[in-house]
């Protein structure tokens, strides 16, 4: 599963085991302050997620500058997920340091209500891996070709890693998005690259192809949307990554930029093996 439904809004695992960790460490840190009675711990814990989301989407930039240097604007668009998670965490840590140091009664409450959270955060990332490997790891689902054969996943991975790409035709972000896959596409020779259109006929399809000019291969058709609904995926754009073996490396919901398409398909690269040298 990737994805869970919050009334009409698709919202990915990740973001909500985010908000759930934010809000029973900030319920414990709240119980703890009380019983102390120094007050919460809620404007600490909003400072540690503004300047960890500030450091880690401008660490994130900082390495990936060659992919914003010409759309420098695309900097502020942080729907493409790019954030650096170490920088983040060590940010975050360090203004709850800088908090604890000056407010001795603030120690306690941030230090249990942390701990409380980290410990909510993993347990339930800890539960998605278990549900997860329990699962077939590259989906079965027969797919059509644009020239009318069946075929599956791996058959389309002919052995090398594997980047699913499930999109509509009209759905904005997927057009937006498209020409970054492409280009990806004719550049990235060691990795396969699959686009499965949810729901749409074969004409839609093709129509809409033709007429943005796109050079794309591999453009799959999955009517019934049996693509998704084997992934747990509950919105498009959705991009899945593979590696060489089938299993899910990675996966990203929502449009991606250059730099965020770039950083995912650096985990699917296999150094090359280094041959030993006679002495």
């Amino acid at each position: 599963m990737l994805s869970v439904n919050i009334g009409p809004f698709p919202l990915p695992l990740s973001q909500l085991f985010l908000i759930v960790a934010l809000l029973v460490a900030l319920g414990v840190g709240h119980l703890a302050g009380r019983a102390q009675k120094t007050g919460g711990m809620a404007s600490t814990l909003s400072d540690m997620l503004l300047v960890g989301l500030l450091a880690a989407r401008l660490v994130f930039v900082a390495l990936w500058f060659d992919s914003y240097r010409y759309a420098p604007w695309s900097i502020l668009d942080i729907r493409d997920g790019g954030f650096t998670l170490w920088a983040g965490v060590l940010a975050a840590l360090l203004v709850a340091l800088w908090q604890g140091a000056r407010r001795a009664a603030l120690r306690k409450p941030l230090v249990l209500g942390l701990a409380a959270g980290a410990l909510a955060w993993g347990g339930m990332q800890g539960a998605l891996s278990v549900m997860n490997q329990e699962k077939p790891v590259l989906p079965t689902v027969v797919l059509t070709t644009v020239a009318g054969k069946s075929v599956q996943l791996a058959e389309l991975a002919a052995g090398k890693p594997l980047v699913v790409n499930l999109w509509a035709t009209w759905c904005p972000p997927c057009r937006r998005e498209m020409p970054v896959l492409a280009a990806a596409q004719q550049k990235e020779s060691g990795v396969s690259f699959v686009f499965a259109n949810q729901g749409e006929d074969g004409a839609t399809v093709l129509r809409y192809l033709f007429g943005s000019l796109l050079h794309i291969f591999n453009v799959v058709f999955d009517p019934a949307t049996a693509l998704a609904l084997a992934v747990g995926s509950r919105s498009l754009p959705t991009t899945l990554f593979y590696d060489a073996s089938g299993r899910l490396v990675d996966s990203h919901l929502g449009e991606l930029s250059a730099a965020s398409l770039a950083n995912k398909l650096q985990q699917l690269r296999v150094p090359p093996a280094v041959t030993s040298q006679p002495p």
